[in-house]
């Protein structure tokens, strides 16, 4: 261990050599009965879960969906908010055998009829809402999609009849077809819950989240996560913690989950995270800072994971030195670099230091972190976490490895990285080096303390409020335009996104010039909401590379003299 310069850096109790956890899924749930029964487990909309009834829901949606054929080699579709559905269709589908695969609200149609096809899942669980359903019944009929499992947020309420009658007020219902196509959640788990056990498997082989991360061709590649790789994520972020005095107490903290569970950093941090530490998991189902701020003070929450739109929102909030957030021991940013000043200001207005880290969909999403104690380096994402080993290999001959403190691409290995890539083996040999380190596309350094530096990317890749976006992705989209013949698409510093995309435009002759707006209710149908434009800008032409192809560094140093100015 002695080579490894960051060991030294870490914070008294905690480790690099700890023993982590690698185990089924499951089993977080069954120690958390275990110690923590009559706990309240999730609360939403006022209502209170315990650790008992979760156990109780998630045994009933086990069985359902074994009823349903979900056994071992079954993937299974979740297409929800952050409601209790979520965590016992998860936590059920695994215990089936079954193996879930995540989809985004965000996403467009094209989008997810590629999820569905690649993935084959040909059951998937959503809510009769009209942000929801229509997408996914418009998927029945023309895809492998056989099945839609529908749930309401009423049903997991503390008043059903009311609130079911004020969202069909409100216009926010679907009508659901009685037909073979379709079942209700409750109808899924009406039942004894008395499931068959799954024979016994080895965790780091068995596949538990198709976990769907975006790629420079335009196509979401599959992120193939194992049980072990999931829960030694959670034993690394445990071990982070493990200070003396100890942060946090098991059985004892509240987690505001406003983060999409959808997304790979909410369902390792909030959820799984939350579930191992035995804490009461808020559940949001969007980002409202009013509604946030007030359930930080008011329901004490101890543990708030988020991205640094959700801080800057909270630090501007008109009135948030009314409330009292002092109850926040432990707030952890990521998804995109988090503004010095927003660090600052939140940490002032909280008392809570605001830590930050860095990784991937692919890592679980662990890979770095900042200790809770001692001097903060500022750039810097932090250290390795408990477990996980770095180098660095040239960007122009990746088969020679960087000494310590020179830049190169940023390659790691552990054991929540994940197996590789779903049916996609091409992609999986470009992913991994010769001895089993997953390139992560991210070109930085390591200093002589092992605080990571990251300062460009080899992908072309955004990150837009902690969502990946790719550019080719949008550009493509433009493309259609009957106006246009040449786009390039950059990321531009945005104060609240972190990034947004910016295109840069060549009419075709005679072609009739259009705005922004016009733009983007062009795109409505064909890219998602956070990957539209944020700006746009038309040009007689667009810079090239002496070959002929498009090239985009003269746009980004164009961007930056303008911020100079």
């Amino acid at each position: 261990m002695t080579e490894y310069s960051w060991i030294k850096s870490y914070p008294e109790g905690v480790r690099w050599d700890a023993a982590l956890t690698e185990t089924m899924l499951p089993q977080l749930l069954d120690d958390a009965v275990k110690k923590w029964a009559q706990r309240p487990a999730l609360e939403f909309m006022g209502r209170q879960i315990s650790y008992q009834q979760l156990q109780v829901m998630v045994n009933q949606a086990a069985k359902g969906f074994q009823l349903l054929g979900v056994k071992p080699g079954v993937h299974v579709g979740l297409f929800l908010p952050n409601t209790p559905h979520y965590v016992i269709c998860f936590f059920g589908i695994l215990r089936a055998g079954g193996t879930v695969v995540n989809y985004s609200p965000l996403d467009a149609a094209k989008v997810l009829e590629h999820k569905i096809g690649d993935s084959q899942t040909d059951l998937l669980v959503t809510l009769d809402m009209n942000m929801l359903y229509p997408q996914m019944a418009a998927m029945l009929g023309h895809t492998r999609l056989k099945k839609i499992i529908v749930g309401s947020v009423a049903e997991m309420s503390p008043a059903p009849e009311a609130v079911r009658a004020k969202l069909a007020q409100a216009g926010q219902l679907c009508a659901i077809p009685a037909d073979a196509q379709h079942l209700s959640f409750s109808q899924l788990c009406d039942n004894d819950g008395q499931f068959t056990a799954i024979a016994e498997s080895d965790p780091t082989q068995t596949l538990a989240v198709l976990q769907y991360t975006g790629g420079t061709t335009g196509l979401p590649k599959g992120a193939m996560l194992t049980h072990a790789n999931l829960t030694a994520a959670c034993s690394q972020i445990m071990e982070t913690l493990n200070l003396k005095p100890r942060v946090l107490v098991e059985g004892q903290e509240r987690v505001l989950a406003v983060l999409p569970l959808f997304h790979i950093y909410a369902l390792t941090v909030d959820m799984l995270f939350g579930l191992r530490l035995g804490a009461e998991i808020v559940l949001h189902t969007r980002f409202d800072v009013e509604a946030v701020v007030k359930d930080l003070a008011h329901k004490k929450i101890t543990v708030f994971p988020g991205v640094p739109t959700m801080y800057s929102a909270i630090i501007h909030y008109p009135a948030i030195k009314e409330f009292d957030l002092s109850a926040l021991k432990f707030c952890n940013s990521g998804g995109a670099p988090l503004p010095a000043e927003v660090l600052q200001q939140f940490q002032t207005l909280t008392g809570c230091s605001l830590l930050e880290g860095w990784g991937m969909t692919e890592t679980s999403p662990t890979g770095t972190f900042t200790p809770l104690t001692g001097a903060r380096r500022a750039g810097s994402c932090g250290l390795p976490t408990p477990g996980i080993r770095f180098k660095f290999i040239s960007v122009d001959d990746p088969r020679m490895t960087m000494a310590q403190g020179e830049r190169g691409e940023m390659c790691v290995a552990g054991p929540n990285i994940m197996s590789g890539y779903w049916n996609k083996p091409e992609a999986n040999a470009e992913a991994f080096t010769a001895d089993g380190f997953f390139r992560t596309g991210d070109v930085g350094y390591m200093d002589e303390d092992g605080y990571i530096y990251i300062v460009d990317r080899t992908k072309d890749m955004l990150l837009c409020s902690g969502y990946n976006v790719y550019p080719r992705t949008i550009e493509e989209a433009i493309y259609a335009h009957p106006a246009v013949a040449e786009v390039s698409v950059i990321g531009i510093p945005d104060s609240y996104r972190g990034q947004s995309p910016k295109a840069f435009i060549k009419l075709k002759d005679g072609a009739a010039t259009f705005n922004l707006e016009q733009l983007k209710e062009f795109l409505t149908q064909r890219i998602g909401k956070h990957e539209m434009p944020q700006a746009m800008e038309i040009r007689e032409q667009l810079p090239k590379t002496p070959v002929g192809k498009l090239s985009k560094r003269e746009l980004y140093e164009d961007e930056a003299r303008k911020r100079a100015l």
